[in-house]
């Protein structure tokens, strides 16, 4: 098959190579343990595989399919050597990868038709969202467009701090009030000023509380609706955060977020501190959001578009 023929930017690849060192390595010693001494996949190395990549957290449902496709495989070429195992995991990976990731994004890129393009950030606190959105900040300005952030977590004087911290450091104009204030009222103020400077982007910060899912829930319809008071189909993009390095935890923020809103694209942050890289995968896959972006690094370069090519090649490289 021909998925790996992609030519990669070697400096970006080089950092995706590094960032998911821990990730590669706990699997490949956890695979290595499950084929020794073995020299066919047979149904006692798929059982071995099955736990592998439980265990590497791509989660249940992801793992029994991508068995299932390498079952189909063994039945269909009679005899597959455990030594072939890697590039067939490889290839089905991807394939499923390729389902949910359908028109991926090869750069940070916003489809030029919708000006302002609003982006609404959503995931708890903690995940590295407020991170993130410094990171694209730097990366859509980087392209020649003007940003414009909007500070609407306003119930942590913190996360407005913090964003302010990386306007400042990205060079960017930021609408915030004060901490308590109405996040809704945020946003308006944030989307009339984009348009008032003509931004390409706003970017919007939201909170990121779930302890209770029907205000959270409540609070995020608000948004976007006083949103669309000023442009009328906005968000354009509602992308969640998660944090890559809790692994199963992932899974049930993105259900919990899922549940409360529409996401549309997904960011997976900290997985260079981490050997639970294959949350990617099962998060990908199960909930057919693609992802949009990857943290794999504290560097403000080290956001990087999420290209599942470059992905699987580096996980199994």
């Amino acid at each position: 098959m021909g998925l790996f023929k992609n030519v990669f930017s070697s400096e970006k690849k080089e950092t995706l190579d590094k960032g998911l060192e821990k990730s590669k390595t706990s699997f490949f010693s956890k695979l290595s343990k499950a084929v020794a001494g073995k020299s066919k996949v047979d149904d006692e190395v798929l059982d071995e595989l099955e736990e592998v990549l439980i265990s590497s957290d791509v989660g249940v449902k992801t793992t029994i399919k991508v068995i299932e496709r390498i079952e189909n495989r063994v039945a269909k070429d009679k005899y597959l050597g455990t030594e072939e195992l890697n590039q067939i995991l490889r290839e089905e990976i991807a394939g499923l990868l390729s389902e949910t990731n359908v028109g991926e994004a090869t750069d940070f890129e916003i489809p030029r038709d919708k000006k302002p393009y609003v982006l609404m950030v959503v995931g708890v606190n903690g995940v590295g969202k407020t991170t993130t959105i410094g990171k694209l900040a730097h990366q859509f300005k980087n392209k020649g467009l003007k940003v414009v952030l909007g500070a609407a977590d306003t119930f942590r004087a913190a996360a407005i701090d913090q964003l302010q911290v990386w306007a400042d450091r990205v060079d960017v104009p930021i609408v915030k009030q004060d901490m308590g204030s109405d996040p809704a009222s945020v946003a308006f103020d944030t989307l009339k000023s984009g348009v008032s400077i003509d931004a390409d982007v706003i970017i919007i910060d939201t909170a990121g509380r779930l302890h209770n899912k029907i205000n959270l829930m409540n609070e995020l319809t608000k948004v976007k609706r006083v949103m669309q008071k000023v442009i009328g189909d906005a968000p354009h993009d509602v992308l969640l955060v998660l944090d890559g390095s809790t692994g199963q935890n992932a899974f049930e923020q993105a259900k919990q977020f899922t549940a409360a809103t529409e996401v549309t694209s997904l960011a997976v942050t900290k997985l260079d501190g981490t050997a639970k890289g294959g949350v990617v995968i099962g998060i990908s896959d199960q909930f057919q959001i693609p992802v949009k972006y990857i943290g794999i690094g504290e560097g403000i370069e080290d956001l990087q578009v999420f290209n599942k090519f470059e992905f699987v090649d580096s996980f199994f490289k």
